[in-house]
């Protein structure tokens, strides 16, 4: 049997039809628009993750955005909370440049991997628990082929959870009691792995005030000194432009 490649995966999300509700949706998006976007092509399927294949950080959101990643075809691409997460990207020197709003559109990630735990925009922003099962193992195989990430940053307490049930469907030990989520938590994954949250940079977080850009900005800082990650943005990888 030919060996797991992040190639493989990405083709495994983009044909999957597993969930009727998130399937109905995110092509009735694609179809509809809004009407900023009514001259745009959506991609109107999952979203894979993507980044460096050699990322020693790992970035997991919720879901693609149904105007963003899902128009996009690229996870927080083209959306407002892509925009803050990029600009700390960048401030933090994961990323070659602030904004991203297109696959093509030159952006660069060193040592940085971005995904999320449900891979089609779901309704109202809320996917079920059973379409977060099936999508877990898509999570699972991304873990176990980005052997070099030991910070893992979970956007939103949502994102935290998945997180924490993947580390367990790959038979590793999550702590007892299991670690409870909070805007610049860290708990120790046995045997390698840190996990950090971040509120979620939603509209909903930013506008309130909740999270601001400096918040953001010390997680994404403090991934960098827990990976010992070099302050360099040198060439690219073989994954990390897309």
């Amino acid at each position: 049997m030919a060996a797991d490649s992040l190639e493989a995966l990405r083709g495994d999300v983009v044909s999957c039809r597993r969930c009727p509700r998130l399937v109905a949706y995110r092509e009735r998006v694609a179809r509809t628009k809004v009407a900023r976007f009514r001259d745009s092509a959506y991609w109107g399927r999952p979203v894979p993750g993507f980044g460096d294949s050699r990322a020693r950080v790992l970035v997991v959101g919720l879901a693609p955005a149904a105007h963003g990643g899902n128009r996009t075809g690229r996870v927080f691409t083209g959306d407002r909370s892509g925009d803050w997460l990029f600009r700390a990207l960048h401030r933090a020197r994961f990323a070659n440049q602030a904004t991203s709003v297109s696959p093509g559109d030159g952006l660069r990630l060193r040592d940085v991997y971005i995904t999320a735990a449900v891979r089609c925009a779901p309704p109202q922003n809320h996917p079920t628990p059973p379409e977060f099962e099936r999508c877990r193992s898509f999570l699972a195989r991304e873990v176990a082929l980005l052997p070099h990430v030991h910070v893992v940053v979970a956007l939103g307490g949502t994102a935290w959870g998945a997180v924490l049930r993947t580390w367990a469907v790959l038979g590793r030990d999550v702590p007892r009691p299991r670690p409870p989520f909070a805007h610049g938590a860290e708990a120790r994954l046995p045997p390698r792995w840190v996990l950090l949250g971040s509120y979620h940079p939603s509209q909903r977080n930013t506008s309130t005030g909740l999270l601001r850009e400096a918040m953001l900005d010390d997680v994404v800082r403090r991934a960098r000194v827990l990976a010992e990650v070099p302050g360099d943005l040198p060439r690219a990888g073989k994954d990390d432009r897309t």
